[in-house]
């Protein structure tokens, strides 16, 4: 019974339409095919019609709050509104609405629901690319990382990284960093300790959804926090600036770039450095609506800021991927390539696992 009012009258007679040879919502505009197809639950203002109304429990989304609606790209309503709540790890009393509106209907319903963001202010979900293992990225995100990075020659070392990010309002976003370090003596056994805790505030300047690009400037310091004495820490606090670029490419492909300038407090505890990133990718779906896949390549050079100074590139060829039903569990893996000889770096192994806990909780969705 709950079902039946759920799955509106309206989509319900389109499903019996190709008998009747009718389409009930033929000739509707946006507007009226959400009011026709969606209103009945989600309310004729879009901010959820309430429990005695619907007759079940589940608490409806607020399309008008510019948080919610922005953060997704359309790819992901459209399998939602297509497939139903479980295709994305959401209640199964989102019914499936596959067979009852059309892809485009569908698309023209979803474009009614963006309008009902007033606020431009807010950069879409389709500017939130994925994240590479090195390169920070323009979009806010509200999520929690960890990182961990582990040398392949050499002595042992292993770096970790727990990182909190926390949007604020339309544009901008905190982060936390905490690094774990573990370096092997060189006398045999290890050692290990908390490093140089970051502390970053990064804002969107420029988005834009027609072009495909976001612009982002943001500034950290990195806290005297670690052991110098260990290795764990640089001695200094250290201020970082940089500015983010993401650009979508045709067929589901990205551009990112950072540009990164690094001066610490004390420069004789640390060097002055500069520093530019580029990535390379493409997003494949597992099927129409499973898993998303994301091999991408991050290109790196950094340099002393001091003349004479070396110019030192990496490759990082990698892979990113939605671990779960919701997909906002992602990991990713890759390989950190020294392209240089001679100045002692080795190869190491780098991964990541992201929470964004604003979609749910780490266990829900699977």
């Amino acid at each position: 019974m709950t079902l039946v009012r759920y799955a509106i009258p309206a989509a319900l007679a389109l499903l019996a339409a190709p008998a009747a040879g009718q389409d009930p919502l033929a000739g509707l505009d946006e507007a009226g095919l959400y009011h026709a197809a969606c209103a009945a639950c989600h309310g004729a203002d879009g901010r959820g019609a309430s429990a005695l109304q619907v007759a079940f429990e589940v608490e409806l989304p607020d399309f008008t709050d510019c948080s919610f609606t922005t953060r997704e790209p359309d790819a992901d309503w459209l399998a939602v509104a297509h497939e139903g709540g479980p295709v994305r790890g959401f209640d199964p009393m989102m019914p499936a609405f596959g067979e009852a509106l059309s892809e485009a209907q569908l698309m023209l319903t979803l474009a009614y629901i963006r309008t009902l963001c007033s606020d431009p202010a807010w950069p879409r979900g389709e500017l939130n690319l994925p994240r590479p293992l090195v390169t920070e990225k323009a979009y806010p995100e509200d999520e929690a990382v960890w990182s961990g990075s582990v040398a392949l020659g050499g002595p042992g070392l292993v770096e970790q990284e727990l990182v909190y990010e926390k949007r604020l309002g339309a544009r901008s976003q905190v982060e936390v960093v905490v690094p774990i370090v573990m370096r092997e003596r060189t006398g045999g056994g290890w050692i290990s300790g908390a490093g140089d805790v970051v502390l970053g505030l990064k804002h969107v300047l420029l988005h834009s959804l027609a072009s495909g690009s976001i612009l982002s400037l943001a500034g950290e310091v990195k806290l005297p926090t670690g052991d110098e004495d260990d290795g764990f820490g640089a001695g200094t606090a250290v201020a970082e600036g940089f500015i983010a670029f993401g650009q979508l490419l045709p067929s589901d492909g990205f551009l990112q770039l950072q540009a990164i300038v690094e001066r610490p407090f004390d420069t004789d505890q640390a060097e002055s450095e500069t520093a530019l990133r580029m990535v390379v990718g493409k997003s494949f779906a597992q099927g129409r609506w499973g898993r998303t896949w994301s091999p991408m390549v991050e290109v790196l050079g950094s340099r002393a800021l001091e003349d004479g100074a070396r110019v030192h590139w990496d490759a990082v060829p990698q892979v990113q991927v939605t671990l779960n039903t919701r997909q906002h569990v992602i990991g990713n893996v890759g390989i950190h390539l020294p392209l240089g000889e001679g100045d002692g770096r080795e190869p190491s192994l780098l991964l990541y696992v992201i929470w964004e806990w604003f979609d749910g909780g780490l266990l829900d969705g699977w």
